[in-house]
């Protein structure tokens, strides 16, 4: 194989590798979160703008593969031991305990204060990714967006309750 072949599949194998972490990490969320959705917080009061449970798995999928590009490209410019990534990693964490904090423990006002240090956390991931690598950064400002309507939603459901 040629350097320039080997070289190619282990980008594209760092890639998988981004992949296969975020959206684990999504699954590991969505053990807290499935078996509290049809009891839990079926019976929570929630706001109108509250989406339809269908909603969440689509939108949070897209969002792991986009954070996972951008994640990526930032790899391969700044390599794995950069503060980017180690913010990225933080906020993956903080993606993940949220869902236990709000769902398997139902502590809706602990879990907007984790939301809230979470969305600095994005933010600020979003911000040293746009320095290395521009398109990296735009990668992840739905999950910014995401993430801050999450915030006003995990308020009012809290509000309400």
């Amino acid at each position: 194989m040629s350097d320039q072949a080997s070289n190619t599949s282990g980008r594209y194998g760092a890639l998988i590798a981004f992949l296969v972490l975020t959206l684990a990490v999504g699954g590991l969320g969505s053990l807290a979160t499935m078996p509290a959705i049809p009891g839990w917080y079926a019976g929570l009061h929630k706001p109108s703008f509250n989406p339809p449970n269908g909603i969440f798995a689509p939108v949070w999928t897209t969002l792991y593969i986009l954070m996972a590009i951008a994640a990526w490209r930032v790899w391969r410019i700044a390599g794995m031991r950069s503060r980017a990534l180690a913010l990225f990693a933080v906020q993956l964490v903080l993606n993940c305990a949220w869902s236990f904090i709000f769902f398997g423990a139902h502590m809706i006002g602990a879990a907007l204060a984790e939301l809230l240090v979470l969305l600095v956390l994005v933010t600020w991931t979003t911000l040293a990714f746009a320095r290395i690598d521009r398109l990296a950064g735009w990668l992840f400002v739905p999950y910014l967006a995401w993430s801050t309507f999450a915030m006003l939603l995990n308020a009012e459901i809290w509000r309400l309750n």
